[in-house]
């Protein structure tokens, strides 16, 4: 990673100026919006009586747009925080110094961090080390492959480990999935797009893992009066951002089987001093399995697009969490408000959704 004493400070203007270093290696990704889902989206659900019997169901009005990443290079939003950490690194005098050009970069991820790492430095003709667990998606290690990168495959519970001995051995630079500055500030970028071209934007919603993406989001939105909220899968306690954030103390340890896969990591340091000490997510939600499952199948339906459970999520809490929906109904009033959903990536084979909806 680049040293910290080059990274540009956790700020608005700082995501501005990672955009611009950044813009001609990465997609301007659409913008698509639904009449049904906003339809649905703004019909009070059915709820059983136990939740607030006296109260009923919320009435929010919802106009969502959807912000494509599935469609960014790699298929995934990853490939902003790589190019930005790669672009930084190679201003980073140290690296230059010590012959980082030659001895390149390592990362450790379970697929679209990896894709993205290995395609940023193939463009800057760079060595790429790249450590998977062997359980990863086989479509992310055909294309991690077909990226020229270096491959090596472990336990799930030894990537860190794997990647440190790597570099022990080459010298090359991590560059990690999510806690550093360089990697935030590019995914920002992401929201930086979404202000421009979704008019009148009340709110963005994004998936929430080691919090890179949803961090990014929120130090874009800092000072707009966009409220960020960030979305989680609730399974075998995947929920780790959202119970720190109720607590008030970082959950440092997280192990689940989800099938949101992408969103299964612990929160970083950094992320976290962004979303919960500066208070710029305003609040984080946690969805089912059935309830991603069934956000998944609208995306593919109605919007005809191909997204992995991971990028669900954010439609499910808009869908189907009504402590989301009475806060939006009571916030935003009748008018109802514009609310941006990142669908973060699309690096699903057929074989695994034929799996999902079997």
């Amino acid at each position: 990673m680049a040293d910290l004493s080059t990274c540009a400070p956790l700020t608005r203007q700082s995501v501005i100026e990672a955009h611009e270093l950044i813009k001609s290696k990465i997609h301007l990704t659409p913008v698509l919006a639904s009449t049904y889902l906003n339809q649905l989206a703004s019909t009070p659900r059915e709820i059983s009586t136990g939740s607030d019997s006296n109260r009923g169901p919320a009435k929010p009005v919802f106009r969502l747009w959807f912000k494509c990443e599935n469609l960014q290079r790699i298929g995934a939003f990853k490939a902003r925080g790589a190019f930005h950490a790669v672009e930084k690194l190679k201003k980073d005098p140290t690296f230059i110094e010590q012959g980082g050009l030659s001895k390149g970069v390592v990362c450790f991820s379970a697929g679209n961090h990896a894709q993205a790492v290995a395609l940023a430095a193939r463009e800057s003709n760079l060595p790429a080390y790249i450590v998977m667990p062997e359980t990863s998606s086989p479509t992310k290690i055909k294309s991690v492959e077909g990226y020229g990168a270096a491959l090596t495959l472990c336990g799930r519970f030894q990537r860190e480990a794997v990647a440190a001995r790597i570099i022990e051995k080459t010298g090359a630079r991590l560059i990690p999935p999510y806690d550093h500055p360089d990697v935030i500030l590019g995914q920002g970028s992401v929201g930086l797009e979404m202000q421009s071209q979704i008019p009148k934007l009340g709110a963005i919603v994004v998936p929430s893992s080691g919090g890179g993406l949803l961090s990014g989001t929120a130090l874009s939105c800092e000072g707009t009066g966009i409220h960020v909220y960030g979305a989680e899968p609730e399974f075998e306690g995947a929920d780790d951002g959202r119970r720190g954030f109720l607590s008030g103390q970082r959950i440092t340890h997280v192990a689940s089987n989800s099938i949101a896969d992408g969103l299964i990591g612990k929160l970083g340091e950094y992320p976290w001093g962004i979303i919960y000490e500066r208070k710029l997510v305003s609040m984080m939600y946690a969805m089912s399995e059935e309830e991603i499952l069934a956000a998944m199948k609208l995306i593919f339906e109605r919007l005809k697009l191909v997204v992995e459970p991971a990028a669900a999520v954010p439609l499910a809490v808009v869908l189907y969490n009504e402590e989301f929906r009475e806060m939006v109904e009571s916030t935003a009033g009748e008018e109802g408000w514009d609310v941006g959903i990142i669908l973060s990536g699309g690096n699903v084979g057929a074989e695994r959704i034929s799996e999902l909806f079997a």
